[in-house]
């Protein structure tokens, strides 16, 4: 288990709030992190593994003209990934990774191209669509490593939206309820 997922899952209970999961070239691999935390069944609702780019359109909601212009590895389609299973599976925050963890290039882009995404419900960072915001990697490594990075960097990018919503007051309710310093 990752210190990364058991801090996300204890935050949300803190919260009392829920994630939702959409993925593609992790295959599942981020449900499995969450899912691995004691205690994950207070927040996690579920997720999608939509690996066709048919399915990101047709569960996930992305939409059609953007997957047919810039195809199911782009940074919007991760947002809009993120967003369609938060809405779907009735979360509070929704993550998304999608990529090419090899051996070939897809849709004209290299592998160890990835973007992970998170959706929430507020706004949040520069850069980033109303409540969401999206990281582009550029990873290197086999397959394996690839899809392991994409999915320690999808939970830190909540992580981080998460820590950085939290007041100092929340942020001692919760330490104090940890029994931290």
């Amino acid at each position: 288990m990752s210190s990364t997922a058991a801090d996300v899952v204890r935050l949300l209970t803190v919260r009392g709030e829920t994630l939702a999961i959409a993925e593609s070239l992790t295959g599942g691999l981020v449900a499995a992190g969450i899912t691995e935390v004691p205690g994950a069944s207070k927040v996690f609702r579920g997720s999608v593994t939509a690996y066709a780019t048919e399915l990101k359109r047709d569960l996930l909601g992305v939409e059609a003209g953007l997957l047919a212009a810039r195809g199911a590895v782009d940074p919007q389609v991760a947002v809009e990934m993120a967003a369609g299973v938060r809405k779907a599976l009735g979360a509070d925050w929704g993550i998304a990774t999608t990529g090419v963890a090899g051996p070939d290039p897809q849709d004209g882009q290299p592998v160890g191209t990835v973007y992970v995404a998170v959706h929430g419900p507020v706004a949040s960072c520069e850069g980033s669509a109303p409540g969401g915001n999206v990281e582009a990697l550029r990873l290197n490594g086999d397959r394996a490593e690839i899809r392991m990075e994409s999915v320690r960097s999808v939970l830190a990018l909540l992580l981080r939206e998460l820590a950085g919503e939290q007041t100092g007051n929340e942020r001692a309710q919760d330490t104090e309820r940890n029994g931290g310093f």
